[in-house]
């Protein structure tokens, strides 16, 4: 018979020396030297005046390291974080075997919204000692985040007000069927599973009405009424490649030469336009007269443009046609024609989605014999005539031949019957219209962004873009398991995507070699 060395599971008392636990090298190390050597923490010192009454509180710089140190490994709930300080042996080691509970942990992350702006202009500050922002070229984007609120509690008042009484009729419902089966004989109270759905529903919509009577409406820019969420009014509804969020839009602008985050912030609005100048002004302590700043369409319009031009800005936007002036992209109409794998909204091979027409997307131009050719091969003539809106946008009609469109086996798809049979025959062929791009001036800060972006070396700076902030997001959102925000209100969510993107910049301090030096 075999013998082996005994093994034991159980419980066991061994000699731990916490300090050999945090390793030179690791994230963890490179945190504890930040924030015991680097960092000014007096303000959060100051919050606390209980030298002499009062109960001890959990030292901020202990509370610091857990929080960033959990980020990290991709902890985001005060919960875990908690059962991590008395189970994780790094845990332990970076806390001092504090064990804060979960409630300290939240309020403690809560309550970082008035210092985060100087910790994280501190972290920066290492950064650059350290050799880490280079200054040559900032690229600005934004992540779509889902926060801690529900769709279903989004609206326009209207929309809110509409939900308060589907709520109320849902709870009516319930009782008058309850009522039904009392009239069969059923001589029973209400269950208390459907009396508390009944109440639960009651109190949705008194709190619902509540909501639309204490605020006024949400409006654009344009001063269209946006939908506000009862959960939490300063998030947003936002459409994203995977659906329809409710959320933040976050934003970074990162540093070419090593991805260190420079500014960070949130927007509760789909539309990022309004955020490029307010990261251009938190990045301005680290640029120089020569950065360059790049970001894509999202953030491009004539006043933003303007602005860059009128503060001397050196930046490439792109704007929505970039793509399409690109020769190297002129074969990408053959994957557009795909079927879209999210849903089926686009035109296919079969034309338009059900109880659409075809529209001049579905067209080709031909611009030297003034002519457009239709889905199924008909050609239309035009005048050459250009024609001007109110607003002065140039355009061009091409009308087809009334016999062509008769006999066509896509009359269906392109013409509206307006009550007449598909054998009808018509009396005028069918008619499209194409925008034409106005005259381009030369002077204009739009225009010469357009040469600018287009010219070879503006193509090659902005195709940086991409490689350096991108990355960035994917570290974040799938190293470090930021799925999803889990606070309410812009200026936690702040907070906490700043801390985030702290992390992002203590990795590469980390990988710098910060406090190794002497380390034996």
């Amino acid at each position: 018979m075999p013998r082996y060395k005994p093994s034991d599971c159980h419980a066991m008392m061994l000699p731990v020396v916490l300090s050999e636990q945090i390793v030179p090298g690791s994230f963890a190390f490179a945190l504890s030297y930040l924030v015991d050597h680097e960092l000014d923490l007096s303000a959060l010192d100051a919050r606390f005046n209980n030298d002499i009454t009062g109960a001890s509180a959990y030292d901020p710089r202990v509370m610091l390291k857990i929080v960033l140190l959990a980020y990290s490994q991709g902890l985001i709930s005060s919960r875990s974080i908690a059962a991590a300080c008395s189970r994780n042996v790094q845990f332990i080691a970076i806390s001092g075997d504090s064990q804060p509970s979960h409630a300290h942990i939240a309020k403690f992350v809560v309550s970082l919204s008035d210092q985060i702006k100087p910790l994280f202009a501190q972290v920066l500050m290492t950064c650059d000692a350290q050799g880490l922002i280079g200054r040559e070229m900032f690229a600005i984007d934004g992540v779509k985040l889902p926060s801690n609120a529900s769709k279903e509690r989004s609206g326009t008042q209207e929309e809110l007000r509409h939900r308060a009484e589907r709520l109320d009729k849902a709870a009516d419902k319930i009782l008058a069927l309850h009522q039904a089966q009392d009239k069969a004989g059923a001589q029973e109270p209400l269950e208390a599973k459907r009396q508390a759905r009944v109440e639960a529903l009651r109190e949705e919509a008194v709190r619902t009405r509540a909501f639309v009577a204490q605020n006024p409406k949400r409006l654009n820019a344009k001063g269209r009424e946006l939908k506000s969420n009862i959960t939490d009014p300063d998030s947003a509804k936002m459409a994203t490649n995977k659906g329809v969020i409710q959320g933040y839009a976050a934003q970074a602008a990162v540093d070419s030469a090593n991805q260190v985050i420079i500014a960070a912030d949130v927007v509760g609005s789909g539309s990022e336009q309004a955020m490029l100048a307010p990261m251009i002004e938190q990045a301005q302590a680290w640029t120089d007269e020569n950065t360059l700043v790049t970001a894509d369409a999202g953030y491009h319009s004539d006043a933003n443009v303007q602005q860059l031009h009128d503060n001397n800005t050196p930046a490439l936007i792109a704007d929505g046609q970039m793509r399409k002036r690109d020769e190297r992209f002129a074969d990408q109409a053959k994957h557009k024609a795909k079927p879209d794998p999210l849903h089926d909204k686009k035109a296919g091979a079969d034309g338009p989605p059900e109880g659409q027409h075809f529209r001049p997307k579905d067209f080709r131009f031909n611009d030297e014999d003034h002519t457009a050719t239709c889905p199924a091969g008909q050609v239309l003539i035009s005048s050459g005539r250009i024609h001007l809106t109110a607003r002065g946008q140039p355009y061009e009609t091409y009308i087809a031949q009334a016999t062509d469109c008769s006999s066509c086996a896509l009359r269906s798809k392109c013409i509206k019957t307006r009550g007449r049979d598909d054998q009808t025959p018509l009396t005028r062929g069918r008619q499209v219209s194409r925008f034409l791009p106005k005259a381009a001036d030369p002077s204009h800060p739009s225009e010469r962004m357009r040469q600018a972006i287009d010219s070879p070396r503006g193509r090659q700076l902005y195709s940086q873009r991409i490689g350096t902030v991108e990355p960035v997001f994917a570290n974040l959102r799938h190293n470090k398991r930021l799925t999803r925000l889990n606070h309410r209100g812009q200026a936690k969510v702040r907070t906490q995507w700043s801390l985030y993107c702290m992390v992002h910049n203590i990795e590469k301090l980390s990988k710098a070699g910060l406090g190794q030096i002497g380390v034996q």
